[in-house]
Parts: C-alpha cells; sequence; structure tokens
C-alpha cells in the first residue's frame, strides 16, 4: 500500500524491451534506502517490483496490462518520475490509502491559475468518475490530491506550490496522459451496492445500510 506522498523524482534513464519482456531503470536515491529485491515502489502511482537495483538507480519489470493501463509505456528516456516506498505498517500515513493498482488514464485538458494555485482539468472516463465523488480523494500519477470539482467526464484539481515543486505535475501539458487510480473504498462500496441490486435474495443492501454499517 502507499500514501500518494511523492518522496522523490525519479529520472528514466532508459527501457529494454524484448519480445517477451519489458524493463525501466530508474535513477534515484532517497527511495533506495533500505531496499531490497524484490520490495515494491510506485512509479507514478503504479506499483513496481524491484527486480534489481545499485546504489543509484533500479530496475522494474512491467507487464503488458500495466502498459495498457498506465502512461508508463510512453514515457521518453529522461523523464521525471513519482516515486514513492510501499508504506510501513508502523509509518505515518500522510495522504490517502492508494494500492498502485491504476484504473486508468486521463488527459489534461486544460489549466488556470488561482492565485498561488494551478487547477488542472482532466478528461477522465465516466467508468472512472462513477468512483469518485465532490471532494473525494483521487490519486494522479501517484500524488494523493483531493477532487475540487467532479462532472461525468471530467475532474478538476488544486496544486499548491509545495505539489508542483516536489511532484511531476507541474511538468504536465495539455494532452498529456496521466494515471488515475480511484478510491479504494468507493470501488468496494459500488462493488457492495451492485452485487445487492444482482442478487434476487430480498437483499436490503442500500445507501442506509452502508450508511448505518460506516462505509458512507
Amino acid at each position: 500500500m502507499f500514501t500518494g506522498i511523492i518522496q522523490e523524482l525519479g529520472i528514466l534513464q532508459g527501457s529494454l524491451r524484448t519480445e517477451n519482456s519489458y524493463q525501466l531503470l530508474i535513477k534515484a536515491k532517497r527511495v533506495l534506502n533500505n531496499i531490497k529485491k524484490g520490495d515494491s515502489i510506485a512509479v507514478n502511482g503504479v506499483c513496481l517490483t524491484v527486480v534489481d537495483f545499485t546504489g543509484e538507480s533500479f530496475t522494474v519489470d512491467i507487464m503488458p496490462e500495466t502498459l495498457r493501463a498506465s502512461n508508463l509505456g510512453s514515457l521518453k528516456q529522461g523523464s521525471q518520475l513519482n516515486l514513492e516506498q510501499a508504506v510501513r505498517a508502523d509509518g505515518f500515513l500522510g495522504g490517502h490509502l492508494l494500492s498502485g493498482h491504476i484504473d486508468g488514464v486521463g488527459r489534461v485538458k486544460q489549466f488556470t491559475t488561482e492565485k498561488n494555485a494551478v487547477i488542472i482539468e482532466i478528461m477522465v472516463d465516466s467508468e472512472l468518475t462513477k468512483f469518485m465523488v465532490d471532494k473525494g480523494s483521487v490519486g494522479l500519477n501517484g500524488v494523493s490530491l483531493t477532487i475540487m470539482k467532479l462532472r461525468q467526464d471530467s475532474i478538476m484539481v488544486s496544486l499548491i506550490p509545495t505539489t508542483r515543486q516536489d511532484t511531476n505535475l507541474d511538468n504536465l501539458k495539455v494532452g498529456q496522459l496521466i494515471n488515475i487510480e480511484t478510491d479504494l473504498i468507493a470501488k468496494y462500496v459500488y462493488k457492495i451496492m451492485e452485487k445487492g441490486k444482482s442478487e434476487k435474495t430480498g437483499s436490503e443492501i442500500d445507501k442506509n445500510f452502508l450508511r448505518d454499517n460506516g462505509f458512507l
């Protein structure tokens, strides 16, 4: 699990693609502290397994499904990458719970500025927005953010200066793809409600049931 609080910006040093494999070599420093083979690191929000490492870089394998679901396949050498080690059970949860399992990608639509904030509107498929709520949490390239405004086909988020300085979101351009992880709890609630609707067993699962049992 991850928190969406980025620890450092890594640099994509290169990729190795063969007929049956795809690997990324990423330059980093802070996330390599106490790292070992098999550990998980979130790269632009994608949970990846360290297969090799040195004192200044690490290598990860990428599955075909990960390439289809995320923006990792479109990255170029030198790209900045948001990096976060998996959270420890005794660690501080500073953002919100992220699994590192990307639900899909959005496309940057526009930027606006309001005083010290940069507001980004991102086009998002309705299959993802159904797991989002106004003022709820969302993971964008692995960054824990609050949804400022939710529409059927887009979301708006506001970036403070620290977020722009410490992550790669400040490098986004109109039309660029961004990894999206929707709210983990929302997905479970949605699944429970859909199951309740489909089962003809007299189930009383509805919004009142979910609220009474602490889901809402």
